[in-house]
C-alpha cells in the first residue's frame, strides 16, 4: 500500500460533488452518473450526524438541498433518512424539479465507498470535531480504501489530527497552509523540497489576488507538489488552466471537463 496511490495515475478531471450538473448533488445517483462517464475523481463532503454517523452533505443545513430544515449535526441519520434529497433540484429554473418524491435521500459516506468500489473519492470533513477525524479513519480503514482517498477541511484542526493518526492517509493543504506557501512562492523564498507531500485545491483567483498563473505552478511541480483548481465550469479556463500545467480541474460539469481533457490529449 503506498501513500500516492491515489496519484497513479495522475487525476485529470475531478467530479464536484458528483455530476451534479445531472443529479442532485452528493447523492449517490450523482456518483454512480460520475463514475459511468469515466471521471478520475468524485469531490464530496461529509458531516458527522448527532448518532455519530458519517453523512455526504455540503451544507451545514439542510434547506437548499432538501425538504427539510436545520442543521445535519442536529439530525440522527434515520431522521435524515426522512428528507427528499432531491427535492429542490432544477435545471430550468424552477419549471420543474425531475427528481423531487423519486425517493433520494442524504446517504452515508460507507454507502457511497460501497457503492463505488473502484472509485478515488476526495472527502471535505467539514464539522469541525475530533470525533469526525476518528470516524472518517474507521470508515476509510473497514472499507479498505485508504488508496482511493485524500482528506481534506477547511479546518487545519482536523488535517493535523488526521495526520497525527493516520500518517498514512493522503490530505490536502488547507487555507491556513496554503496562504504563507502562496506569499513565499510570490516572494521567491520557498524552500527547495517540501518535507511531505503536499496536493493544493484551490481556486484560480481569491479577490483581487491571483492563486494559480504559470510561475506557482511550475514552483509547485519542481517540489513534487500537485494542483488541483475549484471550480471550474466553462471550457475556456478549463483549456486555459490546462495548457498552464495544472493537474487536475475540478468542475460542476464532468462531461464538459473530461471532453476537454480527452481533446487536450492529457487523458
Amino acid at each position: 500500500m503506498s501513500e500516492y496511490a491515489f496519484l497513479s495515475p495522475m487525476p485529470r478531471v475531478i467530479a464536484h460533488r458528483g455530476d451534479s450538473h445531472n443529479y442532485p448533488e452528493n447523492t449517490l445517483p450523482a456518483f454512480r452518473s460520475a463514475v459511468e462517464m469515466g471521471i478520475d475523481v468524485v469531490e464530496t463532503d461529509i458531516h458527522i450526524t448527532k448518532d455519530g454517523v458519517l453523512v455526504i452533505w455540503h451544507d451545514p443545513t439542510l434547506e437548499r438541498n432538501t425538504d427539510g430544515k436545520g442543521r445535519v449535526e442536529d439530525h440522527t441519520l434515520e431522521e435524515l433518512r426522512r428528507y427528499d434529497a432531491g427535492y429542490t433540484f432544477t435545471k430550468d429554473g424552477g419549471r420543474t424539479y425531475p427528481f423531487r418524491g423519486k425517493g433520494i435521500t442524504i446517504c452515508t459516506l460507507a454507502e457511497a465507498l460501497e457503492a463505488c468500489p473502484d472509485q478515488r473519492f476526495n472527502i471535505d470533513l467539514k464539522t469541525k470535531c475530533p470525533q469526525i477525524v476518528d470516524e472518517f479513519i474507521r470508515v476509510i480503514r473497514q472499507h479498505d480504501a485508504v488508496d482511493r482517498v485524500v482528506g481534506a477541511s477547511f479546518h487545519l484542526s482536523n488535517l493535523k489530527r488526521l495526520r497525527r493518526l493516520a500518517p498514512d492517509f493522503l490530505t490536502s493543504v488547507t487555507t491556513a497552509e496554503v496562504v504563507p506557501l502562496l506569499l513565499r512562492q510570490k516572494t521567491h523564498t520557498l524552500p527547495k523540497a517540501f518535507k511531505r507531500k503536499i496536493i493544493f485545491q484551490i481556486p484560480r483567483q481569491a479577490s483581487f489576488i491571483k492563486v494559480v498563473t504559470p510561475s506557482f505552478v511550475s514552483e509547485m511541480h519542481r517540489r513534487n507538489a500537485v494542483v488541483m483548481v475549484w471550480t471550474i465550469n466553462d471550457e475556456q479556463s478549463m483549456r486555459e488552466l490546462f495548457a498552464m500545467g495544472v493537474d487536475s480541474v475540478m468542475t460542476d460539469n464532468p462531461a464538459l471537463v473530461i471532453k476537454v481533457a480527452g481533446e487536450m490529449g492529457i487523458r
